[in-house]
């Protein structure tokens, strides 16, 4: 059974509401060097293929920055495109989403996020964003970092853990989905 249009924008609408709550979930839990705001973003993408995934990826942001009443997550949608249009591209390539390829990826988007994000977050920030990995960079500052650097440095740390995890949880799910999926179909 082919998956239509409508469920496939469906699927994609309920994984935008899986990034923000679990991003605004994870965010006021404080939990260090983890986000999960991308897990529906790496799901759809590595599904669906890359356009759908950079399409979850900038509603998300878009969304973000219209429930926040603040657009200041709105320059971040580069990112979540970028993860987006990865992850479908390398999913489709390797027609899976296991976990050899999403410990893979994960590593490859823990460093693609920050080359994106770093430059956004200085122009427009400071390098501050106003998260918990804030004191990290301002820790580097203080040890005589450059901005570029400290705030890299936070992001390539901070992503290693959020995008690795959160591709192997995308994997997890995908592998539950598609045994579900083949069981109805029986």
């Amino acid at each position: 059974m082919k998956t239509t249009k409508t469920q496939m924008l469906t699927i994609s609408a309920l994984a935008i509401v899986i990034n923000i709550v679990l991003g605004m979930t994870v965010s006021g839990l404080k939990i260090p060097l983890l986000f999960l705001d991308t897990l529906g973003t790496i799901i759809i993408a590595a599904i669906f293929g890359p356009g759908y995934g950079m399409m979850v990826g900038f509603l998300t942001n878009f969304m973000t920055s219209v429930i926040g009443g603040s657009f200041s997550s709105l320059p971040f949608a580069l990112v979540s495109i970028a993860i987006g249009l990865i992850v479908g591209t390398v999913a489709k390539k390797f027609k899976k989403f296991d976990y050899k390829t999403a410990l893979m990826v994960g590593l490859l988007i823990s460093i693609v996020a920050p080359l994106i994000g770093t430059p956004i977050s200085i122009l427009l920030f400071g390098g501050l964003t106003g998260g918990g990995t804030d004191l990290m960079v301002a820790a580097l500052l203080a040890s005589g970092k450059e901005i570029f650097a400290a705030s890299f440095i936070t992001r390539i740390a901070s992503n290693l853990v959020d995008k690795i995890v959160s591709c192997l949880i995308a994997a997890f799910v995908i592998e539950k989905y598609l045994k579900k999926r083949s069981t109805i179909l029986k």
